[in-house]
């Protein structure tokens, strides 16, 4: 008798804790706009940061090395970006600023937008709440949807979907250090595995009095399609006005034929491959 209500006793106590630490999990689950405005505050300001890092293009087989690119990253906070790509076949310019860009290749203006491998530094380059919020938004997150869930052994708050739910958009915020690990884009038609790109942070690294990460991943259908690996990160440098000025670059370089006809079918045009046609120079 007294080990059958000592059981009974465990039982119930089991359930008591289960039952109170999932309570106690919910009620810390933040809503989306403080989740971001957090995540901005920890992760630091600064004016400007160049970034040397090393590019790996998967060919599809992930025993085989990929192709590996150097580029060349200029961030001037809170929203002009850059970055350079050269090699012995290709030479790409991609560049943001505000509401304004445009993406360059081999001397020719391609598209004024970049592809979607490109939507990794939108984490990075908004080093403010309203400005990341409105483009998460027009990336089709709802930020005023938010939940815990867990990725590779951390806690994180996901905005935009309810845990375990990942047919919408969604940024992962770790719960412990409010920075950024995981970035799910996803297309209108969220059953095509090529309407899905998942982006991933690791080894966050502070840098003066901010932190960035050192290696990005981009997955899609259980596959590393590339990958981000950075080699040195500089504070503050300073950098011509011109390097983000659009209309400046709009005058030196040309536009190719059929830009105004690729910007009509932008939504139809599938991203992946669209990065793919970026670089196909590399793989002749």
């Amino acid at each position: 008798m007294d080990r059958y209500l000592k059981n009974t006793i465990a039982v119930w106590l089991a359930l008591f804790f289960l039952v109170w630490g999932a309570s106690e999990t919910s009620a810390y689950v933040l809503q989306g706009p403080h989740i971001l405005e957090l995540m901005v505050q920890k992760t630091g300001k600064a004016r400007s940061l160049k970034v040397t890092q090393r590019l790996v293009l998967q060919e599809g087989d992930p025993d085989e090395n990929g192709i590996e690119l150097t580029e060349t990253l200029r961030y001037s906070f809170p929203e002009k970006f850059r970055s350079d790509i050269e090699s012995e076949n290709i030479r790409r310019i991609h560049v943001v600023a505000g509401d304004t860009g445009l993406t360059v290749i081999d001397g020719k203006i391609t598209a004024d937008t970049g592809t979607w491998f490109d939507s990794y530094k939108d984490i990075l380059l908004y080093r403010s709440r309203r400005l990341l919020q409105d483009r998460l938004i027009r990336c089709g997150v709802d930020v005023r949807v938010s939940s815990l869930g867990r990725f590779q052994g951390r806690i994180a708050f996901v905005v935009g979907a309810q845990y375990p739910d990942e047919s919408v958009s969604q940024l992962w915020v770790e719960k412990d250090t409010f920075r950024p690990i995981r970035w799910l884009i996803v297309k209108k038609d969220a059953e095509s595995p090529e309407n899905f790109l998942d982006i991933r942070y690791f080894g966050w690294k502070p840098v003066g009095k901010i932190w960035y990460p050192m290696r990005i991943e981009f997955h899609r259908n259980k596959q590393m399609l590339r990958e981000i690996r950075v080699d040195d990160v500089m504070l503050d440098p300073g950098f011509a006005d011109n390097l983000f000025d659009v209309a400046y670059l709009r005058s030196v370089y040309r536009t190719t034929p059929t830009v105004e006809d690729d910007r009509a079918g932008e939504e139809e045009i599938n991203e992946v491959q669209k990065a793919i046609e970026e670089f196909k120079k590399i793989y002749e």
